[in-house]
Order: structure tokens, then C-alpha cells, then sequence
């Protein structure tokens, strides 16, 4: 099973920088996105054999996601339960038999840390939705997750340090939510592997120079761990500040 997740920064903008092209491409059975800054009805975006599920932000051109899978699923589920959190549109889940697909836009802590103390309220209530969910069948989870967990994850981890994306608090909640039956599937299969990022800044030729964060994951049950094949970032990608990441795995 190929699944892909790509933070598009704006869908709308993404499509008429070659969106489609690669999603046709790269023929995923599930392609989930983030920051999608639109409404369903504010863009005309179907795939021949896919069914699409997007939650919106109320408010316009702000956050959002959408999952396109091949498979229709069993239910779909829409945010955590909790109104503070999912007036942003940045949870999706599908279940499907064998498994469930969590899509996630994790807030941004932002340049003075101004949503620092949010996003670790949001950072326990997800943790506590996913260890919910793998109470009943394994988790794939997927996203723009908003942290760089490790030093090997960004570029320049000492000057970064303490900046939003790299704090000790956003970085301790990830290690917290793998801790709890969870793992990073990029890492499990390459815990030494440097300079792969899926984020770099418009400023200052980043991405040129490959001054980049790894900040969008795939995350799996530690119950399925053992079926991961690959997982790749596709930096060579473009159309947003992100690139799409895929993981491979037989479930």
C-alpha cells in the first residue's frame, strides 16, 4: 500500500504549480494533505477512482486538510471531539478494516511562541485520541506535525534551538507520543540518514542550499511497525514550501 501526505500551503496555489501531475504520477492508494486554505466548494479538484473528504477551517484561507483514497472507508471522522481544537479543520480520520488513516495539521507555536501553550494542550489531547484508536486497530497517522524531533531533523539545530518547530516542549510531546506504542517510520528505517528534510524557509535560497527541517511525518502503530518497506521525501518535488512524503507499507 503507497501512502502519500504533503503539506500543499494552499491547495488552490499548489494546483497551478503542478499538483496534479504529481498525484496522478505517483498513483497513491492515499494522498492526504495539509494547509489546504480553502473551502471544498472554492476549488473543482476530483481523481478518476478516488473519494475525497476535506475539513475546512471556519475561517477562510486558514489551515484545512483533505484525504483522497482509493478505498472508500468504513467511516470518516472529522476532528477529535473537542470544539476548541477542531475549529480548524486539522484532523481527519478514515477507517478502513485493517487499519485507521489519521491525517494532521499540527498548529504552528509561531515566532514569539505566542500558541506554545496551546499547542501543548493540543499536543496531549491528540496523543490521547491516537492511544484511543490503537485501542481498537492499528494507526497509520500522517502530517505536517510542526516539529523537528531530532537534531539529525533540521539543519542547524543549535542556532534553532528553543525556536518555534525545535523547543524542548514541542520536541518532549513527540518523543511522548512515540513512547506510547508509536513510531517514526522515516527514522525506523534510516536513524542515521542526514541532511533529508521535507520544510525549507523562502528565505535566503533554503531550499537551494538544503537548509531544510524534517517536520512532515508518517507515524505507525509500534503493532505494524514490521510491515514498513519504504519511506521517502521528495525534495526534488515543488509547489509549496513543503514537499510530499510517502511511506510504503503492506497492511
Amino acid at each position: 500500500m503507497k501512502l502519500v501526505s504533503w503539506n500543499v500551503n494552499g491547495i488552490r496555489a499548489c494546483v497551478n504549480k503542478g499538483f496534479k501531475d504529481f498525484f496522478k504520477h505517483i498513483d497513491a492508494d492515499i494522498f492526504c494533505i495539509q494547509e489546504t486554505k480553502c473551502q471544498p466548494e472554492q476549488i473543482e479538484l476530483k481523481f478518476k477512482n478516488y473519494k475525497s473528504y476535506w475539513n475546512s477551517a471556519e475561517r477562510k484561507g486558514y489551515s484545512g486538510t483533505a484525504i483522497f483514497t482509493k478505498e472508500e472507508p468504513i467511516e470518516v471522522k472529522y476532528g477529535i471531539g473537542i470544539e476548541e481544537h477542531d475549529k480548524e479543520g486539522r484532523v481527519i480520520t478514515l477507517e478502513f478494516k485493517k487499519f485507521y488513516m489519521v491525517t494532521i495539521y499540527t498548529p504552528n507555536s509561531k515566532r514569539e511562541l505566542e500558541r506554545l501553550e496551546y499547542r501543548q494542550v493540543w499536543e496531549d489531547e491528540i496523543r490521547k485520541y491516537l492511544v484511543g484508536l490503537n485501542k481498537e486497530k492499528p494507526v497509520i497517522m500522517c502530517g505536517d506535525l510542526n516539529v523537528a524531533h531530532k537534531e539529525i531533523d533540521l539543519k542547524n539545530p543549535k542556532t534553532n534551538r528553543g525556536n518555534a518547530g525545535f523547543t524542548d516542549e514541542e520536541r518532549g510531546k513527540m518523543t511522548s507520543l512515540l513512547k506510547v506504542g508509536f513510531t517514526d517510520t522515516f527514522r525506523y528505517l534510516y536513524p542515521t540518514k542526514e541532511d533529508c528534510y521535507s520544510w525549507w524557509s523562502y528565505m535566503g535560497k533554503a531550499r537551494e542550499k538544503n537548509i531544510g527541517w524534517r517536520i512532515d511525518y508518517f507515524i505507525v502503530s509500534n503493532s505494524i511497525k514490521e510491515k514498513i518497506k519504504e519511506a521517502k521525501i521528495y525534495s526534488e518535488i515543488m509547489g509549496s514550501d513543503h514537499c510530499p512524503v510517502e511511506l510504503d507499507i503492506e497492511i
